[in-house]
């Protein structure tokens, strides 16, 4: 039996954080330095992922791992070592 679509939620909440090292070269991206709501478009994206915008984010989800796939910040790429997390789901 085939495995039933993963949902597609419709919003998330986006951390944008730097990306650091702690003392033993561990990834530790640090505080986050900007949130974004972002709401389902209704689009897919060319990757395959829903595509999602709001706060000046624009962004790729893949609703299942809620991994971010692509993402541009009032309307660019993000700096040099920044990246994009999914917000935990709220308890």
């Amino acid at each position: 039996m085939p495995t039933p679509p993963t949902p597609r939620p419709a919003r998330y909440t986006v951390e944008i954080k730097p990306r650091a090292a702690d003392a033993a070269g561990h990834p530790d991206h640090g505080s986050t330095l900007r949130t974004a709501v972002v709401e389902a478009t209704g689009e897919t994206s060319v990757s395959g992922y829903p595509h999602y915008e709001g706060d000046g984010v624009a962004a790729d989800i893949d609703p299942r791992t809620r991994a971010v796939e692509a993402i541009t910040l009032d309307g660019g790429e993000l700096p040099y070592g920044w990246i994009a997390e999914v917000s935990p789901p709220e308890a």
